[in-house]
């Protein structure tokens, strides 16, 4: 399966952006999808996390009541809703499937079919 993510840009702080990861070349509704960020010079953050049924979700603590994590299985494709962003929030940010199926962890390395990232900006 690849991945990829889309939806980033420049935008204020306190404006909202909408991410999407769309999958292709096979369904991922059995898998959890895990966004994560990586700013210049820094490791790669884990985001937050839908499971294969989008019955839970889990949130880092940094975006937690500003960041929303929704899937349509249907279409293949992972939303992850940016509200009240600020500047900190600036980095490129990806999406990728747990290895396990109905599994949500943290670490980045539990997860593959890392996509292509989209770069988020948010200026003062």
């Amino acid at each position: 399966v690849q991945l990829q993510a889309s939806g980033g840009g420049l935008v204020q702080a306190g404006d909202s952006l909408r991410l999407s990861c769309a999958a292709s070349g096979r369904t991922f509704s059995r898998y959890a999808v895990g966004w994560f960020r990586q700013a210049p010079g820094k490791e790669r953050d884990f985001v937050g996390g839908i499971s294969g049924s989008a019955g839970s979700t889990t949130y880092a603590d940094s975006v937690k009541g500003r960041f929303t994590i929704s899937r349509d299985n249907a279409k293949n494709t992972v939303y992850l809703q940016t509200n009240s962003l600020k500047p900190e929030d600036t980095a490129v940010y990806y999406c990728a499937i747990h290895k396990a199926i109905g599994v949500i962890t943290t670490n980045p390395g539990d997860f593959g079919s890392w996509g292509q990232g989209t770069q988020v900006t948010v200026s003062s």
